[in-house]
């Protein structure tokens, strides 16, 4: 945990400046964080619309809006929201507006995100196909990433709902993410992720309806949140 002041006022934040209570937020912290991010024509109208919609979303369900359904809602397309926010719509967008939906959930902990006491989990849940173990962590992204294969991948796609099976496009996407992740040490932003596969974001999300970072990366077998992505 660490500490982010702007205009005499500070906040506790996490080491990638995301609030750790989202409550906490006023329009300062918005304001200061986009310095913090190289935002230095200030925040316009249309900033604002995005961060109050993602806020006043988190209100009605309780979850961070995956990129789409924002986009969707405010019609923007990949490249206006590039615009809007460079640094990405998680690291961007959803910072700003005081909001993270780590491993697909709006409240930051650092401990564990609680799970029903019916059931029994260890701190690396475990998941069976066929005669291979995969390590994951309690929210289901991989522990190793060199652990992952295609097998891994399907059985997360499927439980994702991609009962369809997993197209050439998607696979595209996939490697994408993890020969990136593996020669750059992060996840890309969606705009990158757009961009390289030729692709728009509402083409992402017909591939994966989870979103992009709980459901592309996630199947990529890649940190969906961490000090890495």
């Amino acid at each position: 945990m660490k500490t982010f002041s702007f205009n005499h006022k500070t906040y506790e934040t996490d080491d990638q400046n995301f609030l750790i209570d989202h409550a906490t937020w006023d329009e300062n912290f918005a304001i200061g964080m986009a310095h913090e991010l190289g935002m230095n024509d200030g925040l316009t109208e249309r900033h604002w619309e995005v961060i109050h919609f993602i806020r006043n979303r988190f209100a009605e369900i309780g979850a961070c809006p995956v990129v789409h359904e924002t986009t969707q809602a405010l019609d923007l397309n990949a490249k206006s929201l590039q615009q809007l926010f460079p640094t990405g719509y998680l690291r961007g967008a959803c910072l700003l507006a005081g909001i993270t939906y780590k491993y697909g959930w709006v409240y930051y902990s650092e401990e564990p995100y609680p799970v029903s006491p019916l059931i029994k989990q260890d701190k690396e849940p475990r998941i069976q196909l066929k005669d291979k173990v995969y390590r994951v962590d309690i929210f289901g992204s991989l522990v190793d990433i060199d652990g992952w294969d295609e097998d891994f991948a399907i059985r997360r796609a499927y439980e994702m709902d991609i009962k369809s099976g997993l197209t050439d496009k998607h696979w595209e996407v996939i490697y994408f993410l993890r020969k990136s992740f593996i020669r750059d040490k992060k996840i890309p932003t969606v705009y990158q992720c757009c961009e390289a596969n030729q692709i728009d974001i509402e083409d992402l999300a017909s591939l994966f309806p989870g979103g992009y970072h709980r459901g592309a990366v996630k199947i990529a077998g890649l940190p969906t949140f961490g000090k890495e992505s």
